[in-house]
């Protein structure tokens, strides 16, 4: 049986849906950042980021990020048919700006 290498880059599908479940705190920062990036390069200008309920901690961690982030034109908590308070629906601005 194959035993995965910690630091070893894990390879995502680039759909303009993110789903932060699986990754620790401390990775979500610069996982934010390069998928951003690469979904600017890609034309994709809408990003849901799924940060699950929970205490709220992640969510906020998540929004102070956009809101700091110059790739990010603006963002709003998801609605009923989007996650609700469990994602944040994110414009990204063009990638030539």
């Amino acid at each position: 049986m194959p035993t995965e290498e910690p630091n070893k880059p894990i390879s995502l599908p680039i759909t303009g849906e993110l789903d932060l479940h699986t990754f620790r705190p401390v990775e979500v920062i610069p996982l934010l950042d390069d998928y951003f990036a690469e979904c600017r390069q890609r034309g994709i200008r809408r990003v849901r980021v799924v940060h699950g309920k929970g205490t709220g901690t992640l969510r906020e961690t998540v929004h102070t990020h956009l809101r700091r982030s110059p790739g990010v034109a603006g963002f709003v908590q998801g609605d009923e048919t989007s996650g609700s308070w469990g994602a944040t629906i994110v414009t990204l601005k063009p990638s030539d700006q």
